[in-house]
């Protein structure tokens, strides 16, 4: 079971490495931390199937104990999300290909957030809901403390 953690975002540390950040933002670990995993089981920032496929992500998450639903579920609205998810932003094609940046949705005590790894944001824990522009979202289970989250700490 994963230990409860006070949530300070992860920013990702190479130019595609959302995926990396938004697995280490949900599992309380460092980018570093989730790297040296993630290159232990062949998966690599730079490898351009980590932003247009979703099953290292799901392997990431399920190497720290996390349940993740095996389907994309359309977003709707941010009202109908669950209480934690991935969300694919950023949609665009490349030669046929589908591509997106991760990102984490949570709701905590009834706040909703999104966590967002982007090196040139301001702020990483982003309610600009309205700018984001979800395509489809990825249910997360985890076993967390949502009184460990304080906004700005």
């Amino acid at each position: 079971m994963l230990q409860a953690h006070k949530i300070e975002p992860v920013v990702q540390e190479e130019v595609t490495g959302c995926g990396i950040a938004s697995v280490a933002n949900i599992v309380g670990k460092t980018y570093a931390e989730m790297k040296q995993i993630a290159n232990a089981m062949g998966i690599f920032a730079d490898d351009k199937s980590l932003w247009s496929q979703t099953d290292y992500v799901r392997q990431l998450l399920k190497s720290q104990n996390a349940s993740v639903s095996n389907i994309e579920t359309p977003f709707n609205t941010w009202e109908e999300l669950p209480d934690l998810a991935l969300l694919s932003i950023k949609h665009y094609q490349e030669e046929g290909k589908d591509f997106w940046h991760w990102v984490v949705f949570q709701r905590l005590d009834g706040k909703p957030f999104v966590l967002d790894s982007a090196s040139y944001l301001d702020s990483k824990i982003r309610t600009d809901f309205d700018q984001m522009q979800p395509k489809w979202f990825i249910e997360v289970g985890l076993h967390m403390n949502n009184s460990e989250f304080r906004e700005g700490e």
